[in-house]
């Protein structure tokens, strides 16, 4: 085993974080350049809905059946496939325009061709994160915080940065600048797992077949349903990701064109929510472990839904929707390091890739329609009353937590969660009962 892999050695973790970073700052720049360049030359928000449409389909499809894969050929290659190819992607997008024979069907395709790489590269990413805390000899609960703190700062540097370089370089250059971040993130994460076990393919005594396939699928799966808290966090998840996906792609852009001061506004907004999203992760980082995490999930997740909607609905100022996403950031924070946590806790280490991946799916499987149905909606009946609606479903899907008696279970002081061992792949069992969270 490579020096640098040593139990107690933190290189490898801060390696990946630096790479999470560059390629997510990357990612935001795409999620504000891409809707703002259709909505620059089309006029239309339903069309920013059909692209958002169009790139995330592919991602849960991807989601859905590429858990196995993911382990076959190892989360070390798969994560630097997914950049390379989604670099390609982007890249490829300003060069018909330059030409001018870019059409919106080929943006639409272009889109598209990121989905299948997507999914598993982020997914390959993030079951790392129990290893590398490990490698660290950090505890999970406090490696959890900087994870999801290089998340945030990434979104800040991508949304502050977005806005401002598409007023100055224009939509088309920025797709250009990240399709770079791409072409650094893929060596440096192979840099920094290299030599760990968990990133290399796994060795598998049953030859690959459809049948294996299928059978290693159904175990994924089979887990999620068998567990009441992570099909708990599915389901809201599924909702607010669509929700969130309709705000980003397609209600916050419109209205900082229609309201607002345009581009310029709008990265400083996203910018603002990042911030405070980051010194949310920070702070729980630092006093979370204090508290249950119970309660603090369900009063940050009412927070961080229905209140922005509102602002947006009855401001057409750039300071009270500032203030209002700065406190849903602050909120924010917490979440994912709870989420994180709670599902690493859950899941045992030989289930992770294909658990992870079926979560993913669930989350994002209806966020492909957000954008659409966002888009849809400001046409329909205009941005006001589309704002308002979305928030109100928002408002619904985060009292799941105040409802449901699963959620309890976060803190593990509940009775333990009872799964027959028909529901986990053979041999796992002792390893799963040694996972469960309590």
């Amino acid at each position: 085993m490579p020096e640098h892999s040593l139990p107690g050695d933190g290189r490898p973790l801060t390696t990946v974080l630096a790479a999470n970073l560059v390629s997510i700052s990357g990612n935001c720049l795409t999620s504000t350049g891409v809707p703002w360049f259709v909505l620059q030359s089309t006029g239309s928000a339903a069309r920013a809905g059909i692209v958002a449409f169009c790139t995330l389909l592919p991602v849960v499809l991807a989601a859905l059946v590429g858990g196995p894969v993911i382990d076959r050929i190892g989360r070390r290659r798969v994560a630097v496939i997914s950049d390379l190819a989604c670099g390609s992607a982007v890249a490829a997008i300003p060069l018909p325009q330059f030409a001018g024979v870019l059409h919106f069907w080929m943006l639409c395709l272009l889109m598209a061709v990121t989905g299948p790489f997507r999914a598993p590269g982020e997914t390959a990413r993030g079951v790392l994160l129990p290893t590398l805390a490990e490698r660290a000899g950090m505890p999970l609960t406090r490696a959890a915080g900087p994870h999801d703190g290089a998340s945030r700062c990434a979104a800040l540097t991508g949304s502050a940065l977005g806005g401002v370089l598409i007023a100055v370089l224009g939509a088309e250059n920025v797709l250009l600048v990240d399709a770079a971040t791409f072409a650094v993130s893929a060596p440096l994460f192979a840099f920094g797992v290299r030599g760990l076990p968990e990133a290399q393919a796994q060795r598998r005594t049953e030859p690959t077949s459809l049948r294996a396939y299928r059978r290693e699928l159904g175990e994924e799966y089979r887990f999620v349903a068998a567990t009441p808290l992570l099909m708990s966090l599915c389901l809201m998840t599924l909702m607010t990701r669509g929700l969130d996906q309709g705000w980003s792609a397609v209600l916050l852009p419109v209205h900082a064109r229609e309201e607002l001061g345009g581009s310029v506004d709008l990265g400083p907004l996203d910018a603002t929510f990042g911030v405070c999203a980051l010194i949310g992760v920070l702070v729980y980082g630092a006093v979370g472990s204090r508290f249950r995490r119970w309660p603090v999930f369900t009063v940050a997740l009412l927070i961080v839904g229905l209140p922005r909607f509102v602002a947006a609905a009855f401001t057409d100022t750039f300071a009270p929707l500032a203030v209002m996403m700065a406190v849903e950031g602050l909120a924010c924070g917490v979440l994912n390091p709870i989420m994180a946590t709670v599902t690493y806790e859950t899941v045992p280490e030989e289930l992770r890739s294909r658990v992870l991946s079926a979560t993913t799916a669930s989350f994002q499987s209806v966020t492909p329609l957000g954008g659409l149905a966002a888009g849809c909606l400001v046409d329909a009946v205009g941005l006001p009353s589309a704002l308002l609606a979305v928030g109100g479903v928002y408002l619904f899907a985060t009292l799941c937590p105040v409802i449901f008696p699963a959620w309890r279970q976060m803190d593990g002081s509940s009775s333990p969660h009872d799964r027959t061992e028909s529901s986990l792949p053979q041999g796992s069992g002792a390893k799963a009962r040694a996972a469960r969270p309590g």
